[in-house]
């Protein structure tokens, strides 16, 4: 489980928050990014389902509640500086809400011809 000196280790923003982004275990692909909680990041390892802190509705967030693309989580890394999760996950579905497997599915040279945009 998940005991107070490990989340205490972690490098939480200002807002109780750290990045997690979601991998493949099978293929290696980066398929998302979004938020935990140590609230989310517990359900996570009680479940073994993905679930996120969603920071526009202010709640708990369990990746494929209403969509059925739900992620099996296989293993949870952290990094070197303890501020980023990594989830290797088993994807039930495409990762993006836009129904592609993977959210980084646009290249920065898409938006060259709006350099508005950054």
């Amino acid at each position: 489980m998940l005991d107070k000196p490990t989340l205490t280790a972690m490098r939480w923003d200002k807002d109780g928050l750290i990045p997690a982004i979601a991998q493949d275990a099978n293929t290696g692909k980066v398929l998302m990014m979004a938020y935990m909680n140590a609230q989310s990041l517990r359900r996570t390892l009680e479940t073994g389902q993905a679930v996120f802190w969603s920071r526009s509705r202010g709640e708990l967030w369990r990746k494929g509640a209403t969509s059925g693309n739900t992620q099996r989580v296989i293993e949870i890394r952290i990094d070197c500086d303890a501020d980023a999760l990594l989830l290797l996950v088993e994807p039930a579905g495409p990762a993006c809400h836009t129904n592609a497997e993977t959210c980084f599915f646009r290249s920065l040279s898409d938006f060259a011809a709006a350099p508005e945009r950054l």
